[in-house]
């Protein structure tokens, strides 16, 4: 069930927010982790019990670990949990993946597994990683009861698609979570905005991106206009959805976190990856590149000089080497969660090679340069980007690639060009300035006032219009439910 359904609003999410309401205080943990299981089962009647698992093994784990790290031990079993639980998500994610890529290389013909992903295995499968590790590390209490615990891992809301809830920012609230009506008007209207955002624009632009697709022999406008509509397209598909998922938290009781902060006004791509799925961000930069060393890598942890056959590295030459393969290693290991694909590590080894290069030399360059240029650099990568992320091979990838700088030579534009402009251009407008934080200032001054009406007003306006499309509209697919 996609959060931008009939199916789910009518037939799951109207009875859950009845039977929450009505249930006692004391009881409501339970009926919430209940329904959310039913939630998943829902399109996943047989992986969730593998939910079930992670849920009972993690919380096992959390005992264990905490009982031996307070007699001075405890590596063991979270090497163990680490083992288990990313063992899941190699075999249910990536085991295909490697076998046909062996296959390929050393020509044997060992079969395919060919099971089903599990559906948002990657996120839950990382919440569960984090409680283990923050227990192990001290920063975060053992959580007594499996309900809540079951409660963090299968919260419906962030469950498919995130964001990637850190154990100790939900702890207190899954004690306390009192349903305000304050909360719960806040949460409705993200909930009705976020659906705006992905049935409105993410679904509208993201035909114009198909037909481009499907375009033979595009003209270079025409491949960059069917790139900035899958640039729209993804940004509204993930943030509408993650609106969706804080906005129903909000419905619940629970605050969830930020993951988007207007990415596409970034002045580069390290301010980028501050801004686009900030949970996924912080959590490899927690749990990966801080355990690897970081940033401080210090040259006096080095000898003074190391020699590598007749290449002398200095002490701060050999940290500024391990620094930069502490950021590729985070980056190949980011495109490889995304997805079973060599098009997904290339994406992250893009992004590390990127990001290496602005701690190296870039980044002072660009502080010199206007704002726009900033901006306009940043855009340029991160479209170049998309088209790795969203083709299916590298070969689609080079020639949507050649199109965009004519290195095939279809021409500068054409007909079909023009005609989608002509088609498209309202709503590519409106998207690229609500990609900017001045409509909702403009929007919250306006409605800070007297007119503080026409936030509930609007949102009710915006929940039939979405209901209408939603009957007839076939198009609606979710870009992150294949990760």
């Amino acid at each position: 069930m996609v959060f931008s359904s009939l199916l789910f609003i009518f037939y799951f999410l109207i009875p859950t927010l009845i039977i929450y309401k009505l249930v006692p205080q004391r009881y409501k943990n339970f009926t919430l982790f209940v329904l959310s299981l039913f939630f998943y089962a829902w399109g996943e009647p047989t992986y969730v019990l593998l939910m079930l698992f992670s849920a009972v093994f993690n919380y096992l784990c959390g005992f264990t670990i905490k009982k031996q790290k307070s007699a001075g031990k405890g590596k063991g079993m979270l090497a163990f949990n680490c083992i288990v639980n990313i063992g899941l998500l190699l075999v249910f994610k990536y085991a295909d993946f490697f076998i046909s890529t062996v296959n390929s290389v050393i020509r044997t013909n060992f079969p395919l597994l060919k099971l089903a992903l599990p559906i948002g295995i990657s996120f839950y499968t990382f919440q569960a990683l984090s409680y283990c590790i923050d227990v192990y590390r001290g920063k975060t209490k053992v959580q007594k009861s499996f309900i809540s615990f079951g409660l963090y891992l299968a919260f419906f809301p962030q469950l498919i698609a995130g964001p990637i809830v850190r154990y100790d920012d939900i702890a207190p609230q899954l004690k306390n979570h009192p349903q305000k009506i304050t909360m719960f008007s806040e949460g409705l209207q993200r909930f009705c905005a976020g659906l705006a955002k992905k049935v409105f624009i993410a679904n509208n632009v993201g035909q114009l991106w198909e037909l481009t697709v499907a375009t033979q022999n595009r003209s270079m406008l025409c491949a960059w206009l069917g790139i900035i509509a899958y640039t729209i397209q993804i940004y509204y598909d993930f943030s509408g959805y993650s609106d969706m998922a804080i906005g129903l938290g909000k419905m619940f009781g629970f605050q969830i976190c930020e993951n988007f902060k207007y990415p596409y006004i970034s002045k580069s791509i390290t301010e980028f990856w501050r801004r686009w799925h900030i949970s996924l961000s912080s959590w490899f930069k927690e749990y990966v590149y801080i355990p690897l060393g970081g940033s401080h890598v210090y040259a006096q942890s080095y000898p003074k000089v190391t020699k590598i056959g007749r290449l002398c590295l200095s002490d701060e030459s050999r940290a500024s080497l391990r620094r930069y393969f502490n950021i590729f290693v985070v980056w190949m290991l980011t495109g490889l969660w995304h997805g079973a694909s060599f098009n997904f590590v290339a994406w992250g080894i893009y992004y590390g090679l990127l990001l290496i290069a602005e701690k190296r030399f870039l980044m002072s360059k660009l502080e010199k340069s206007p704002s726009f240029v900033r901006v306009a650099y940043t855009m340029l990568i991160v479209m170049i980007g998309w088209v790795f992320f969203a083709s299916e091979s590298f070969g689609a990838a080079f020639g949507y690639i050649g199109s965009m700088f004519n290195i095939l030579n279809f021409g500068i534009t054409d007909s079909v060009f023009l005609y989608r402009l002509t088609s498209y251009w309202i709503i590519l407008i409106a998207a690229i300035l609500g990609c900017t934080p001045k409509v909702k200032t403009v929007f919250n001054k306006i409605t800070a006032g007297k007119l503080h009406w026409l936030r509930p007003a609007l949102a009710f306006v915006a929940v039939l219009v979405c209901l209408a499309y939603l009957v007839d509209d076939t198009y609606n697919p979710f870009l992150y439910f294949r990760f």
